[in-house]
């Protein structure tokens, strides 16, 4: 008959993820049967993600790790996956000596979250592939020749200053996709961002791909409502004139606006 195991040969892993929102609110978990103090921030014993449903695999690509995982109601909830709250969050899976948490880590797995998938019905789980660093790897590292510009109003490279063109308002007229700001003039703010400050959608940020009749369209909806806080800033379409006429700075345009295209050659062959 095999003796019992000893003390010794039991195991003290406990294993343990920390979520980070872009707005910094993080969430831990862990697999032990009561909470850790890890690094200042206590992670939770009840169930947020599975172990058995991480899956590894062998090469770089950005979906070699897949993390899947229950929704609770004060932590993980169903609204805040699909409002895009944890879009882009940063993850870190790790062990710990649960017997001393503060005595050292053995990281398994970082990176960020990707796409995020939640069940329907009484499914209330989710699924996300994480993006591991080495989806750096598949990163063009070389510009590409464009008619339009590469830079970001308001970024290093374009340099316009964002000083009057980013402004908080209130939201005066709500309807299914599209909505309405105080004191702001629509056309200014299409491609530009929307960042809500308070209600029921606040800390989300959109961007506006659309503006029509004073009414501004979000790239994805948004629980908005009359009175709501926002906080807009102005767009630009990366076009030559636009960036000549409206800013007065073609010197910084990261674009060839003038380089011949491919319907060019064509008019050339015909």
């Amino acid at each position: 008959m095999a003796s019992p195991l000893t003390q010794d040969e039991l195991t003290h892993l406990a294993l343990c993820w920390r979520l980070v929102r872009r707005d910094g609110v993080a969430l831990g978990f862990t697999s032990h049967d009561r909470d850790l103090l890890v690094d200042g921030l206590i992670h939770l014993a009840r169930p947020g993600m599975s172990p058995s449903a991480i899956v590894l695999g062998d090469g770089v690509t950005a979906d070699d790790l897949e993390v899947a995982g229950g929704l609770s109601s004060a932590a993980l909830t169903r609204a805040d996956l699909l409002a895009g709250r944890w879009d882009a969050a940063q993850l870190r899976l790790f062990l710990v000596d649960w017997r001393d948490p503060a005595a050292g880590q053995v990281a398994l797995a970082s990176g960020t979250l990707g796409d995020v998938a939640v069940g329907e019905g009484g499914d209330a789980g989710f699924t996300a592939t994480l993006d591991s660093p080495a989806a750096a790897l598949q990163a063009s590292v070389v510009e590409l020749c464009s008619p339009t510009c590469r830079a970001e109003l308001g970024d290093p490279r374009c340099r316009v200053s964002l000083r009057g063109r980013r402004r908080v308002t209130l939201v005066t007229a709500m309807q299914p996709g599209r909505f309405q700001a105080a004191a702001i003039l629509a056309a200014d703010h299409e491609d530009g961002r929307l960042l809500v400050l308070d209600g029921a959608a606040a800390g989300l940020e959109r961007r506006l791909v659309a503006a029509s009749d004073g009414w501004l369209h979000p790239d994805e909806p948004l629980a908005l409502a009359v009175g709501d806080r926002v906080q807009l800033t102005e767009g630009c379409d990366k076009r030559f004139a636009t960036c000549r006429d409206r800013f007065a700075n073609a010197a910084n345009f990261r674009g060839e606006p003038h380089v011949p295209g491919g319907d060019l050659l064509t008019r050339i062959g015909a």
